[in-house]
């Protein structure tokens, strides 16, 4: 019987082989096979959906009111926020790995006339937190608030943790103003395994629901000491026809009690007869107007999310705009060589990229003057861009001098 040599006999089996594939190639020379080479490729692909176009909701056709004390805040009646380090217990296997957990576990032991070595303490189950409260001003002490507590170290997950009592201080550190303690509320869960997690919403930040107990007052004066109230803008609301319109709502009830000082200031007068038990119901009285607030001509972008707002005092003026946008899709897909056996050769990897440039080409389109805020938003629409083209779009007017609003990047 004649004798089949290895390398004959290794052809044979790949040429009997079932699986579904594209004809082997064999050399007659060797009888090596060539194995099947990869024929698969990436794409990558830019898609831009069809434009939606909202219809406005029915609205009011008259003027929009505000109270004055949407408006303002008043001086001296401002959030105190204190702050501390406190531990998390009861984590199921979620806390911290270092150092720093283990350490505040063994003050937390010799509190209880409990002595470990550090080297015998595991941290697994705990974690160091960061507290916080924002206490308003005038509360007294007994009140309880909430507590925000978020993870400073490595800790995975805060659900199911307990805030051992702590103590939250001002920014001095030396006056203790709360205390805080209690179960923590996380508001979501994070499970897995070796392959596969799930998470809803942030667990490493949770809430301690009236675990803070103020210890300390917090001083609020309404009345300074010369016999004002002062109402102080709030930060984007700021503006001279705000404070001289508050002013004048003011004044309508109590004739030359208010004085707008500046743009973000409105002092108000208290009557020297009035008596001290009687100063709350002045300001209530004060800030209980309403006035037209100022339109502001300002527009609020947010590049992150594509997010754009304007103000009822947008204008523009009469210019011309082009926009083209240049997309480029790359795709890579290397494909990889295998030898065939017994060949003595090597295993090569071969680039394949996928290139592909579109550009629009757009004329330049007239843009019309506009002044109310319906007109703004048509004449833009005329672009027809995306929200975050009309990002740089409106970005370039501004420069341009075609845009007259304030821009507010967030």
């Amino acid at each position: 019987m004649k004798r089949l040599s290895l390398i004959t006999i290794a052809a044979l089996a790949c040429a009997s082989s079932t699986f579904a594939q594209e004809p082997a190639v064999v050399y007659p020379a060797t009888g090596i096979e060539a194995p099947t080479q990869p024929t698969g490729k990436s794409s990558s692909t830019y898609t831009k959906l069809e434009r939606i176009t909202p219809k406005p909701g029915r609205g009011t056709q008259g003027e929009v009111r505000v109270r004055v004390r949407d408006l303002v805040a008043v001086r001296g009646q401002e959030q105190n926020l204190v702050q501390g380090i406190g531990l998390v217990t009861g984590l199921a296997g979620t806390g911290d790995s270092g150092l720093a957990a283990r350490q505040a576990l063994q003050n937390l032991l010799l509190t209880q006339n409990i002595t470990l070595p550090i080297g015998s303490l595991t941290s697994k189950n705990v974690a160091v937190v960061w507290v916080e409260v924002e206490l308003p001003a005038g509360i007294k002490p007994g009140r309880r608030v909430d507590v925000r507590v978020s993870s400073l170290y490595d800790s995975s997950s805060l659900v199911g943790g307990t805030l051992v009592r702590c103590e939250l201080t001002d920014m001095s550190g030396t006056d203790v103003y709360a205390t805080a303690a209690g179960a923590i509320s996380v508001g979501g869960f994070s499970v897995g395994g070796e392959g596969a997690t799930a998470t809803q919403n942030h667990v490493t930040v949770g809430i301690v629901p009236q675990g803070g107990k103020v210890e300390r007052a917090i001083d609020g004066s309404l009345v300074s000491e010369h016999g004002f109230i002062y109402l102080d803008m709030k930060a984007l609301n700021g503006s001279f026809g705000n404070t001289v319109r508050i002013a004048e709502a003011i004044n309508a009830i109590y004739t030359g009690a208010a004085i707008a000082q500046d743009a973000m200031t409105i002092r108000v007068s208290v009557p020297t007869d009035l008596p001290e038990e009687s100063h709350v119901a002045y300001l209530a009285s004060l800030i209980s107007r309403e006035i037209t607030p100022e339109n502001f001509a300002r527009i609020i972008i947010n590049e992150r999310t594509g997010v754009i707002v304007m103000g009822k005092g947008v204008r523009i003026t009469e210019g011309a705009i082009t926009k083209g946008n240049l997309t480029v899709t790359i795709a890579e897909s290397p494909e990889t060589s295998q030898p065939g056996p017994q060949s003595g050769g090597t295993t090569e990897s071969q680039a394949r990229t996928s290139l592909d440039v579109q550009e629009e080409n757009r004329a330049l389109t007239i843009i019309n003057g506009a002044v109310e805020l319906q007109e703004v938003v048509e004449v833009l629409n005329v672009l027809g861009v995306t929200p975050r083209d009309l990002i740089q779009v409106l970005q370039a007017m501004s420069q341009s001098g075609m845009l007259h609003a304030e821009i507010v990047m967030m």
